[in-house]
């Protein structure tokens, strides 16, 4: 096993945090979704298992939620520490996503800002993140909300001196060394460089009302505004999410 060695941390008396270290990067997120897709495989076969309710990776930990009127809590910790030492990287590629965005100046209000704080031009600084491949290392802050790391780091910028007080949903946005899309209106600080027409959290996909998920990656494609309003009105009358899935060779 490389890197850090996990560590076991318990999150009251329902859940089992593993950690994997401090970075923030690929290596350590593989980790992470290894263990993940360890506990969904072995889960159906495994009694120590059963009472798992559900698993959230993050950027370095997987927490593990189980019903502690089902099961050993102390037999499950040590199962998933054991899990977790045998080092196994994701052993499922995540899915591969385009994803469209418009830059059109209402929607990318803060692409001028960036743009001056990182001295790029305007056609730059899109080439940088439309150049990118990002990896989808967690969910969180409002529903569908997507922690993308891979931002390229002449984009590396300062969140917002003041937040926004209403972040237009769908907007496409950068902070720090991550890339990010905002599902719902919603305060901000991010700096917004463009809009997406899709829609990331759908309450009626039952089961898997968020759109991406830990181990995805994304590409950005740039259309137009009128691709943009055409491709949101086609999503709303049903244009399937798949459709935005880049076929593997």
């Amino acid at each position: 096993m490389s890197g850090t060695p996990p560590r076991l941390l318990a999150v009251g008396d329902s859940a089992w945090t593993v950690e994997f270290g401090h970075a923030i990067d690929d290596a350590t997120h593989a980790r992470v979704v290894g263990l993940a897709d360890r506990v969904a495989a072995v889960q159906p076969h495994e009694p120590l298992l059963a009472s798992v309710t559900d698993v959230v990776p993050t950027f370095r930990s997987l927490t593990v939620h189980f019903d502690p009127w089902a099961g050993e809590a102390a037999a499950l910790g040590r199962q998933l520490l054991s899990m977790a030492r045998e080092g196994q990287e994701a052993a499922l590629q995540g899915r591969q996503w385009r994803l469209p965005v418009c830059f059109d100046e209402d929607f990318a209000p803060d692409l001028p800002r960036v743009c001056e704080l990182k001295q790029l031009t305007r056609t730059e600084a899109i080439d940088q993140l439309l150049g990118a491949t990002f990896r989808v290392y967690m969910l969180g802050f409002q529903p569908g909300f997507p922690y993308m790391g891979g931002l390229p780091p002449p984009l590396v910028t300062p969140r917002l001196p003041s937040p926004r007080q209403k972040v237009p949903a769908k907007s496409v946005a950068i902070a720090l060394d991550m890339c990010s899309v905002y599902p719902w209106e919603s305060p901000g600080g991010w700096n917004l460089m463009g809009r997406t027409p899709v829609v990331l959290f759908d309450p009626t996909q039952t089961a898997q009302p968020a759109m991406l998920a830990a181990g995805d990656e994304v590409r950005w494609t740039a259309v137009d505004r009128n691709t943009h309003d055409r491709l949101a009105r086609d999503i709303a009358q049903g244009l399937p999410r798949e459709t935005f899935i880049k076929e593997r060779a």
